[in-house]
């Protein structure tokens, strides 16, 4: 057996990591139940008592008892912790207090019922992700699930007890689990335990095993849980070996491994792999190695090898591709020891013995070099000319011409550079010129033409150089001992290096491969719009994998087309069902799928962990399959990213959405409040007041009646301010303020607007502080007036009777400075910012003034759409709040000097 390759004794990275990764964690161990009642909540106290006699901090954080007294009794001595009291649907309901535990930090954690659904209010929907939590802040957890929990098992339950389980654990929390204890009794021991009432009451009892448990229903159940655990055993074992770099196959359990080739008969090959897999009952994988011959393979070679890889897919195995990095049967035989296969099946050779002398044989460096594994050599069926013609090497690849006509030139070249040597070096030394044109054919056209340079420099060398020139005929036997052997150093020193180019070519193809994915990513991450992401992403596929790219996305309950490179908009029925179908089954579906195989396009779903959310279209000129594996993996990298993207864009649309929605319903509950409420005041007021004048104005007094009178004015005053404050709004959201502005006089506005205000400024002094000499200002006389009214308004609002209001006015350099002052209670110091903002209203005390809380921000819209400034702030020595408003002033005209 040869030796082991270094990089099979690596240990795997991903494996190291993992282990890294549970080191900082807690432990899981889930007591899986074949079927309910068979003891696992017991079980698990019992190994919660064994753990607290060991000296392990142990508490209960849920047992669900169901009234059985044995497992109550279990239960005494544990410390609890209490669960919280949920109120849900009339009725109080208990949880698992997650908080209480995570404060209590115990080593351990007893925690029943995984699958179970927690009520409203808890941290999480589902139990499972509290132990999620538990685990992550280091405690170890005990808990217990049966069988017909775990999701991916749920519709295989179904069909066996016809009964749909609606509360399930995802497979990951199985995948994740540290010990897995199977809790399992025979089928009539579980039945006698229900007649006996130690499961469920005895009329339920009944039931269940009229329905529910009956033998075989309880045989298959059991069945799936010894599966189940066995494959989670397994999945163990093989990433034990991977982090301890432990050569396979360990025979704890079987793994059958296929060999994929250009061969036609490898599709019998893949289904014997199944056939032999279903009888071991064993998980399978096809492989392909990509060595330096795959680059040489013609296209309905490569569709071949892709067929098969998608035929070993839809029959449950696994289909991987890996690079070569040596001879085909070490790497096969490394990629079996890393996963611990312990079958190998492979092809039987058709090759000429001459094939197998130069390249040679696959099958018998398996046999020799397999140790423990067992190689299945496969005949298959006998396909005549087909496969005799596609196992040849001579037609691997179509035959060109000009790279051994560029290996002549190199021989011609060396053969000129020789005779200018041979002036100052013995004959024997000029073989390193041939030697070197050798390898410049390696490195530049490949093998053949290399194997080609290195005859044709062995016959130049003996032509040329050794004695007696120009024949072939060696006279010093020593000379023909050297060229024999500069012959073989040649062939070798050309197979390595076109081994090397050959690697080369492939690694500077996956970088490319890898460049073009991060500046997608890029592309996408930059990509604002959802309309410049799907272009982005249809433009990368077509030019990355050459075919014709359609996206399509749901709106409005149909699918439609988003993007498309080449622009395409519409597809015909037998695409549109294609599409529907894939996006509704989250599968592939068209040409070259399982399903609606006619329709011209291939549609494959764009899927994130919440489902489909897109579908993508392709199609090409060319017949046969539309993509190679590595075609379908680049694919699948891109639709991937591109589907991310895509939900992230939704998402930023959705957040925003209900950003504006309870924006919007902020402003309609502020809105409705402030018509139900201060427009509702006055007109309360105005009712009241016209009808006393309607039902008594026969004995009021005159001076009542004056008062009533003064009253109506007066709310219908405010109640037009009201509506006018709304409307002033709505005209400033929509847009539809248009100043007027040109020079104006400031005194003049500000007397318009004292006079206007003069009813509701009449309990207060008016203070004027303006200098005589005011230059005009560049304003909308109509806009500015009612900016003045509403600050006066404001100021009279929240001051005192009797307190002073000021105006007061002073130029800047640019500007025209104003400023109202009130001796009010002034602005909450941390409200100062939100004062202009609508519908806010200043809150002193117990009580909030009357008001739509408009005006301000009325103010702040007019005079930004004049050019201006507003600040409001307190005043400095604390006795009110001040406006400033900031004008720029009119241009003056130029002064015209007349010419004397």
């Amino acid at each position: 057996m040869s030796e082991e390759r270094p990089e099979a004794l690596r240990p795997s990275p991903e494996a190291l990591l993992e282990a890294a990764t549970q080191e900082a964690r807690g432990r899981l161990k889930i007591f899986l139940g074949a079927a309910p009642g068979v003891g696992k909540t017991y079980e698990m106290l019992l190994s919660g008592r064994a753990k607290r006699r060991e000296g392990v901090d142990v508490v209960i954080g849920v047992v669900e008892t169901h009234g059985r007294k044995e497992t109550e009794a279990l239960t005494r001595g544990f410390e609890i912790i209490p669960r919280r009291s949920i109120e849900y649907k009339g009725r109080m309901i208990d949880e698992m207090d997650l908080d209480a535990i995570l404060a209590r930090r115990p080593q351990l954690v007893l925690v029943d019922e995984l699958a179970h659904t927690n009520g409203p209010e808890s941290r999480h929907p589902k139990r499972y992700m509290d132990v999620e939590d538990l685990l992550a802040a280091g405690i170890d957890v005990y808990t217990t699930v049966n069988i017909q929990h775990v999701e991916s098992l749920n519709d295989i339950v179904a069909q066996i007890t016809r009964i749909r389980v609606r509360e399930t654990v995802p497979d990951a929390i199985i995948d994740r689990a540290d010990d897995i204890e199977i809790i399992d009794i025979t089928p009539g021991d579980l039945i006698q335990r229900l007649k006996d009432g130690k499961v469920y009451v005895p009329q339920t009892a009944r039931r269940a095993v009229a329905n529910y448990f009956s033998p075989g229903n309880l045989t298959a159940l059991r069945e799936l849980a010894l599966r189940r655990t066995a494959q989670r055993v397994d999945d163990q074992l093989l990433r034990h070996m991977q982090a301890h770099a432990i050569p396979g196959p360990w025979a704890a359990g079987e793994r059958v491994l296929v060999c994929i080739s250009e061969d036609p008969r490898c599709d019998g090959l893949v289904r014997y792999a199944k056939r032999l897999a279903d009888r071991l009952r064993a998980p399978w994988t096809a492989l392909y190695v990509e060595s330096q011959r795959s680059h040489q393979l013609t296209e309905q070679e490569r569709d071949r090898i892709a067929d098969m890889l998608r035929l070993a897919e839809h029959m449950g195995g696994e289909a991987v591709t890996m690079p070569g990095s040596g001879p085909i049967a070490d790497d096969i035989l490394t990629f079996a020891r890393t996963n611990n296969v312990s079958h190998v099946l492979v092809g039987k050779s058709t090759r000429t013995w001459l094939f197998e002398l130069l390249h040679g044989s696959v099958v018998h460096d398996l046999v020799r070099r397999s140790g423990p594994i067992s190689v299945h050599v496969i005949a298959g069926q006998d396909q005549s000319a087909a496969t005799a013609s596609s196992t040849s090497p001579k037609d691997a690849a179509q035959f060109e011409l000009w790279p051994y006509l560029g290996s002549t030139g190199l021989i011609a070249l060396a053969v000129l550079v020789g005779f200018t040597l041979q002036v100052v070096l013995a004959f024997q030394n000029i073989a390193l010129v041939f030697l070197t044109a050798v390898l410049v054919a390696a490195i530049r056209l490949g093998l053949w033409p290399a194997l080609y340079a290195s005859l044709a420099s062995m016959l130049a060398f003996n032509f040329f150089f050794i004695p007696p020139l120009y024949d072939f005929t060696i006279s010093d036997p020593e000379n023909g001992v050297a060229l024999f052997f500069f012959l073989v150093v040649a062939v070798i020193a050309s197979n390595l290096t076109a081994r090397v180019r050959a690697q080369a070519i492939t690694a500077r193809r996956r970088a490319k491969t890898t460049e073009d994915l991060y500046q997608f990513s890029k592309k996408l991450a930059g990509a604002g719009t959802l309309d410049d992401l799907l272009w982005a992403t249809a433009y990368q596929i077509a030019s990355m994998i050459q075919v014709r790219v359609v996206i399509l996305l749901p709106d409005h309950g149909t699918l439609e087309v988003k993007a498309g490179y080449p622009p395409e908009d519409r597809l015909d029925e037998a695409d549109i069902a294609a599409a529907r179908w894939a996006f509704e089954n989250d599968h592939p579906a068209g040409r070259g799928a399982d399903t609606l195989p006619g329709a011209q396009r291939l549609f494959l779903p764009m899927r994130t962990g919440r489902g489909p959310v897109a579908v993508i279209g392709i199609d090409r000129d060319k017949d046969g399959p539309l993509l190679t594996p590595e075609q379908r993996r680049l694919l699948d990298a891109l639709a991937d990213q591109a589907a991310l993207a895509i939900e992230r864009v939704n998402l930023v649309e959705n957040l925003e959405s209900a950003k504006f929605a309870a924006e919007t319903e902020r402003l309609r509950s502020a809105l409705l409040t402030s018509i139900s409420h201060d427009l509702k005041t006055p007109l309360a007021s105005i009712l009241g007041a016209a009808g006393t004048l309607r039902n008594f104005a026969a004995v009021l007094p005159d001076e009542t009646k004056s008062e009533m009178l003064s009253t109506i004015e007066d709310e219908a005053g405010r109640l037009n301010r009201f509506i006018a404050n709304l409307l002033d709004m709505t005209r400033l959201e929509s847009g539809a303020i248009m100043p007027n502005s040109s020079p104006h006089d400031l005194s003049e506005i500000i007397g318009s607007a004292l006079h206007r205000a003069n009813g509701i400024l009449g309990q207060h002094r008016l203070e004027l502080d303006l200098p005589a000499d005011l230059p005009m200002v560049q304003l909308d006389p109509v806009l500015f007036e009612q900016v003045l009214f509403n600050l006066l308004d404001n100021a009279a609002k929240y001051a005192a009777a009797g307190t002073a209001i000021m105006i007061r006015s002073w130029v800047e350099p640019e500007d025209l400075v104003l400023q109202v002052l009130d001796e009010g209670p002034g602005l909450p110091p941390d409200e100062v910012a939100l004062v202009f903002d609508k519908f806010y209203r200043a809150q002193k005390g117990d009580q909030v003034r009357a008001g739509t809380g408009l005006g301000l921000a009325i103010c702040r819209g007019f005079i930004e759409a004049m050019g201006g400034q507003i600040e409001a702030a307190n005043r400095a020595d604390g006795t009110g709040a001040v406006f400033t408003i900031r004008m720029p002033l009119a241009k003056q005209p130029s002064q015209i000097v007349e010419p004397e």
